[in-house]
């Protein structure tokens, strides 16, 4: 059985989950209805089964990202694979070929299998014997999207229209249809020509290349030099900045799909979903007789048809006779909205980013390579953060020009350096950090150290950091 090379897409922000889901921390990387995440689910049915036999993993993200992405994959077992970095956002189709040409680097026949890593599909099975079916296609030199049978009429998803064929399995897409409105939505799904548009794509490496060599060369022309130029940093392959930074941002479906004459679609039905809005989350979710879906700590009386979610036990949301609400509460942010205007929250996003409200793209919980901090506190001149570090991971050497730092251990034992001195701090112990002074704050143990601090000074941005030593190689 030959090997697909599944390739995954994990660069989004989507922005429709706000406020969960932010730039820094998007939704692919979050727990929705599960204890795994989207990105970790979208790994594990990307291995092999006894249907369909997949090569090691190729993903595709940004240089924010890269350490999330290895964690998450390494908290399954899962082997990271190769992880290519892209310089800038740039859509789909420039991460779809530049991941393409390095699939295939050695064989241009290669099969690929395109997977944004931000869906949820519930049966796995049936997704693989979709793959299956689409071999055959493939084989025969056509690019093959996958078609979701639609359940009811959708707003928030693209559709293919289909044309006639023969064969059964596969047919022919005739157009691409974008996000319509509901009478156009209701018309499509009473009309069994048309499937939801789930952005996943398997093809030869070779027919790929071919349709950007008719319909995007200067593209293919700059991704290779991107792909060529590439550079080895700590395990991840960053993408060579100038050639990228040229190209244009368009979508795959743009850029190829909806001009490729081979496109073809398998139609399968596996409880997809790309999760591209609170209505949808709620779909998935676990409801109540009512129609109400609730987590860990939030609660419902007389409330119908609605989403109640909180991410913080000391942070407790309580629905009272609601109907058709979305209700998502973060320790910063709070997002409350009627449900048929789930797919408007990208709006709110815009409008928040206008007023240069931190909210609408910092995520409260900040990751970092060597673990996460979170501001819990914040004044006029001062700042306290919980500071998660991993075993055997080291911030860089560093210094602050506005702030000096004051640091408490409560979990763990800390390495610390400060200027020529290193010492170790143990639980119940602090250090203080003068302004000016260089340190270091390193976990020497085997299990994770978690620290309060506590900033004083007139200026407390995270840019205030001049570094003489990084193992992560930041600027």
């Amino acid at each position: 059985m030959k090997a697909i090379n599944p390739i995954l897409l994990a660069g989004g922000s989507g922005t429709r989950l706000w406020p969960l889901s932010r730039k820094t921390f998007p939704k692919q990387f979050v727990n929705f209805n599960s204890e795994k995440s989207l990105f970790q689910h979208a790994a594990l049915r990307l291995m092999s089964s006894a249907t369909v036999n997949f090569a090691p993993h190729i993903t595709i993200t940004n240089s924010d990202f890269r350490f999330i992405v290895v964690e998450q994959l390494q908290e399954m077992g899962v082997d990271p694979g190769s992880i290519l970095i892209e310089p800038s956002a740039k859509n789909t189709a420039p991460a779809v070929l530049a991941a393409s040409i390095y699939a295939a680097k050695d064989d241009p026949n290669t099969l690929i299998l395109i997977a944004p890593a931000d869906h949820a599909i519930n049966d796995v099975q049936s997704f693989h014997e979709a793959i299956k079916t689409g071999l055959a296609a493939v084989e025969q030199g056509n690019l093959v999207t996958f078609g979701i049978q639609p359940t009811h009429a959708e707003t928030g998803y693209g559709y293919l229209e289909l044309g006639e064929n023969p064969n059964h399995n596969f047919k022919p897409v005739s157009r691409f249809v974008e996000k319509p409105n509901y009478k156009h939505a209701l018309e499509m799904f009473e009309d069994d020509r048309y499937l939801w548009n789930s952005g996943i794509f398997m093809f030869r490496a070779c027919d790929l290349l071919e349709a950007f060599e008719k319909y995007k060369k200067m593209m293919l022309l700059g991704v290779r030099k991107a792909v060529e130029g590439s550079v080895p940093d700590l395990g991840f392959l960053r993408l060579e900045v100038n050639s990228w930074e040229d190209l244009e941002n368009i979508s795959l479906d743009y850029a190829i799909m909806e001009k490729a004459e081979n496109i073809v679609a398998v139609p399968f039905s596996a409880g997809w979903s790309d999760l591209g809005g609170w209505d949808a989350v709620l779909k998935g979710s676990k409801l109540d007789e009512k129609g109400v879906a609730v987590s860990e700590n939030a609660h419902s009386i007389d409330c119908q048809n609605s989403l109640l979610r909180s991410e913080s036990a000391s942070q407790q949301i309580v629905g009272l006779g609601l109907k058709d609400i979305i209700a998502v509460a973060m320790p910063d942010a709070v997002l409350v909205a009627d449900k048929e205007r789930a797919q408007d929250v990208k709006s709110v996003v815009e409008k928040l980013k206008a007023l240069n409200v931190r909210q609408a793209e910092i995520f409260p919980k900040d990751h970092r390579p060597w673990g996460w901090f979170e501001s819990i506190a914040l004044g006029d001149r001062f700042q306290v953060k919980r500071i998660f570090v991993k075993p055997g991971a080291a911030l860089s050497l560093q210094s602050h020009h506005h702030r000096s730092e004051h640091w408490i251990v409560v979990e763990g034992t800390a390495k610390v350096t400060l200027d020529d001195d290193v010492k170790l701090v143990s639980e119940g112990e602090s250090i203080y950090i003068p302004i000016g002074a260089s340190h270091r704050m390193e976990n020497p143990g085997k299990l994770p150290m978690l620290l309060i601090e506590v900033q004083t000074g007139s200026y407390l941005g995270e840019d205030d950091i001049v570094r003489y030593e990084d193992l992560y190689k930041r600027s």
